[in-house]
């Protein structure tokens, strides 16, 4: 199986390539390009939710929770000026693993959707 295609993604590293190659080791060529076409669109890279994060810090509080897809703690960061900072803080810090949790669960969701869609 060609795993090159999995390393071609932007950001991808550690902990997150080594689950994709074990996930993803089954699927056929044209299985794994769709898996990945569909993975790229709906991951986040660590990069972009340190920016959210900055941004959360010195401007609109909760940025970085609505890009991993957690509305509702998005909202509470909102109202509560990021739980008082200390919730946006913490997330600055811990955004790679943020990340990580995230694109885990979204590759999961998305081996589900690529078995269904080839029967």
């Amino acid at each position: 199986m060609n795993h090159n295609l999995i390393r071609m993604l932007p950001g991808i590293e550690g902990e997150e390539l080594i689950y994709l190659q074990n996930l993803t080791e089954e699927l056929t060529e044209s299985e794994l390009q769709t898996f990945i076409s569909i993975y790229s669109g709906k991951r986040v890279r660590s990069d972009n939710l340190l920016i959210g994060s900055i941004v959360g810090l010195f401007g609109f509080a909760g940025v970085q929770r609505f890009m991993i897809g957690q509305i509702g703690m998005g909202i509470l960061h909102f109202f509560t000026a990021g739980l008082c900072m200390v919730g946006t803080i913490i997330d600055l810090i811990n955004h790679k693993k943020m990340a990580t949790e995230h694109n885990l669960k979204i590759a999961s969701e998305t081996l589900h959707m690529v078995r269904m869609l080839n029967g």
